[in-house]
């Protein structure tokens, strides 16, 4: 699939969505500059979101999975880098270890999983 950001008068921007299956060839007219990276990650990076570094990160993901085993849930480190958390076996938490990062085909685990961390974010705050 393709995104189409489309920037429009008053700083408004139209989004659409062009199915994989419809599209049919893709050329490139013109790469893009810096202020044109610049405007896109401003619509697909919220303000919120702040980069975290390495050492950051760590910490994130111990003192969560700490939190989680102190609460009697199950949790283990997954992939090579051991940077995601899976929770009993059924939901994954990736970096940078918030409710927005959980993901679980098990939409009931999921929904209280990502509540739980939720409180914990907050108590932490």
């Amino acid at each position: 699939s393709i995104v189409l950001a489309t920037f429009l008068e008053n700083e408004k921007v139209s989004i659409s969505v062009v199915l994989g299956h419809a599209v049919q060839e893709v050329e490139i007219l013109k790469e893009g500059d810096d202020e044109m990276k610049q405007r896109l990650s401003c619509i697909f990076a919220p303000e919120e979101s702040k980069t975290y570094s390495p050492e950051e990160l760590e910490k994130r993901k111990n003192n969560l999975k700490t939190w989680l085993e102190t609460n009697h849930i199950p949790v283990t480190e997954q992939g090579e880098s051991g940077r995601t958390l899976c929770v009993a076996g059924v939901l994954t938490v990736d970096p940078p270890y918030g409710p927005e990062e959980c993901s679980s085909s098990n939409e009931i685990i999921l929904s209280r999983v990502q509540g739980l961390i939720q409180g914990y974010l907050e108590k932490q705050q």
